[in-house]
């Protein structure tokens, strides 16, 4: 985990954000805070733009959420699955749109970037959009999910507990 205190006095950090990077929910572990980062770090990790860390931690710090798993998360799409992530999201896009599917190849250059991306963007930015709101919706449910099924184990097992110190 990065050092909170030096976060906090770094100059240029504070420029931008100001006083929001003294939200201690950004650095610590509670269920609102982890439910919310797994959402932007999975919905961050669909956006099919290189500066995917730094809008997961200024949307992390904006909304108050732990700030280390908002930004790790987004490295689910690094360079060996970001072919098949975005293929997936140009699929579904390409379902939603009901457009039939083009077959192309994925190459990380400037150049596909020009020739191909100019015929599929429609259905790949919306298939991108609603992956990563659909992932990251599914991961916010499953963390919250997980910590309650946690807290009602630790009652049970508290209560088990205490009823056997009775005796």
């Amino acid at each position: 985990m990065p050092d909170h205190k030096k976060i906090t006095k770094n100059k240029q950090l504070n420029n931008v954000f100001g006083t929001l990077l003294h939200d201690p929910n950004l650095f610590h572990l509670n269920r609102r805070s982890v439910s919310m980062a797994f959402f932007v770090g999975l919905f961050m990790s669909f956006v099919p733009l290189p500066s995917q860390m730094i809008m997961a931690a200024a949307v992390a710090i904006l909304i108050r959420c732990n700030l280390p798993i908002a930004v790790g998360l987004v490295w689910i799409s690094n360079p060996v699955t970001m072919p098949p992530i975005f293929y997936f999201a140009y699929k579904v896009g390409a379902t939603l749109l009901n457009t039939p599917e083009r077959e192309f190849t994925f190459d990380l250059s400037w150049e596909w970037l020009g020739t191909e991306l100019e015929a599929i963007w429609q259905p790949f930015l919306l298939g991108c959009t609603v992956s990563g709101l659909v992932f990251g919706l599914l991961g916010y449910t499953s963390i919250r999910l997980l910590w309650r099924l946690h807290i009602i184990s630790a009652i049970k097992k508290r209560k088990i507990k205490k009823s056997k110190n009775k005796l």
